[in-house]
């Protein structure tokens, strides 16, 4: 069986609870969910759901580069959201970040975020 390695990217946003940004297990990267934290002040950043979706996958984005890894890499992805009224503005966002080779992806409305979050998005990728 695979060892787990704990992944705690210097650059990353403080974790707001128990847990750890990434898990690496074998050829996989298990990354928790991530919302749109400042990573310089911890803060929620302001502004509408393309904002936010855009600090959650720059967010994203520090996890995998401290892997070596890019979002081509992503095989799926799971993005809660607490309005899916909100989700063209997401997505448009999102097809910036994901340009070919789309992963597989859920999308969740749920009843609240942490922080008060609009969107929250995991990832799994692979190397």
């Amino acid at each position: 069986m695979p060892s787990k390695q704990i992944i705690k990217p210097a650059k990353a946003a403080q974790a707001v609870g128990p847990y750890n940004h990434a898990v690496r297990v074998g050829d996989l990267l298990f990354c928790a969910g991530q919302i749109p934290l400042d990573p310089a002040t911890g803060n929620l950043v302001n502004g509408d759901v393309k904002a936010q979706t855009h600090r959650v996958l720059e967010n994203v984005k520090t996890i995998l580069e401290d892997q070596h890894l890019t979002f081509a890499n992503v095989v799926k992805s799971t993005v809660y959201m607490t309005n899916l009224g909100d989700f063209a503005g997401m997505n448009e966002v999102y097809s910036t970040y994901f340009t070919t080779d789309y992963p597989a992806r859920s999308t969740v409305q749920v009843a609240a975020l942490p922080k008060g979050a609009m969107v929250e998005i995991e990832v799994v990728a692979h190397f």
